[in-house]
């Protein structure tokens, strides 16, 4: 009888085989507390981690829950790197580059100014070595970074006034962030780093003159069109804006590599998920700025070659004190190179009608 037990056994697991699976593994348990960077409420900056949240207890039968806490309800919305780092929790989800200071390359992935935008990054960092640098960049720190979200080029900024001449910037109060800040204080300004919940009020009360923040969605979700009526483009600063899952690097060696892979590719599906509600909604905000009374201004030729000019001196300086951070520069700067002549060949032009 038990002989025949254990051939039928064999049968079944044979017929699995046969139509297209083996036995399946158990799917472990994970609990993590993720404090985010952004409010859950952004459209397609917040957002991103809710819903890879959700893929991943549906993907996982539930067994894979990653829940999200709001800024400040675990670790202060600047502080996810170090808390992960530490151990003081297992993972965050954020904007790289406010820990600038202790990963200066973090500050490129995030965002390089009149780097690549979105598509041309998410192909250099899957197909162009950058996850791998990455990866080596933040080893030392206890961090295994994971690319999961990017969005359009975020607009150039708010301004209580008009923005004429690169001198305009001098002594102008800005809130900036990373590297789009050190290019600012090149050209005079007063920069001062701020999360996103603090900045209306800033802005009313003469804190602020001006400041950037994100994409319009994200802006008029802030309500800055009702203390600051002149909203620059384009976004030189952030032709991309990348969020990344910090995950300790312990905690992360622990999980299965099932585990592993449901979170990885869930974060991918992340990243498509952001990018196309990003480009969605855009269009119709500017129209509704417009009907607020704010004026939609372009930066012109003068405007942007002083922040190219800033931006080449800002990257020259942080490669000669950094080896990783001009490693990974170069390997940016080379792969948009490669491109650039298939982006201005194989597109159409953007005013072409």
């Amino acid at each position: 009888m038990q002989v025949k037990f254990k051939k039928s056994l064999l049968t079944l697991a044979l017929a699995g085989a046969a139509l297209g699976g083996a036995p399946a593994l158990a799917q472990e348990t994970v609990r993590w507390g993720i404090p985010m960077a952004f409010g859950s409420n952004l459209t397609a900056l917040g957002d991103t981690m809710p819903w890879v949240s959700e893929q991943l207890k549906k993907i996982s039968g539930g067994s894979v829950n990653l829940q999200v806490f709001e800024p400040g309800k675990l670790v202060p919305a600047l502080g996810i790197f170090d808390a992960v780092s530490s151990g003081k929790v297992e993972a965050g989800y954020s904007f790289m580059g406010y820990e600038l200071g202790k990963v200066p390359v973090s500050a490129i992935y995030g965002a390089l100014p009149f780097g690549m935008e979105t598509p041309m990054f998410a192909a250099w960092m899957y197909f162009g070595g950058g996850d791998a640098l990455l990866k080596e960049a933040f080893k030392p720190h206890n961090v295994y970074p994971i690319f999961c979200g990017s969005i359009s080029p975020e607009a150039a900024g708010w301004f209580r006034k008009e923005i004429k001449t690169p001198d305009d910037l001098k002594g102008l109060k800005f809130r900036a962030a990373a590297l789009g800040g050190k290019i600012y204080q090149k050209l005079g300004a007063s920069v001062t780093m701020l999360p996103g919940g603090e900045l209306f009020q800033a802005l009313e009360k003469g804190v602020l003159d001006a400041t950037e923040f994100s994409l319009p969605t994200v802006d008029d979700q802030l309500g800055f069109y009702k203390v600051a009526k002149n909203y620059y483009l384009p976004g030189w600063h952030q032709p991309s804006t990348n969020q990344f899952l910090y995950v300790n690097i312990a905690a992360w060696n622990k999980l299965k590599p099932q585990t592993q892979a449901q979170i990885e590719t869930t974060c991918t599906a992340g990243v498509t998920m952001a990018m196309a509600k990003a480009e969605a909604l855009q269009g119709e905000m500017l129209a509704k700025f417009e009907k607020e009374g704010v004026t939609l201004r372009v930066f012109d030729k003068t405007m942007l070659d002083a922040f190219a000019k800033a931006s080449k001196e800002v990257l020259a300086e942080e490669s000669a004190k950094d080896p990783m951070f001009k490693k990974t520069y170069d390997s940016m700067a080379a792969f948009q190179e490669k491109n650039r002549k298939w982006h201005a060949l194989g597109y159409l032009p953007r005013d072409h009608k």
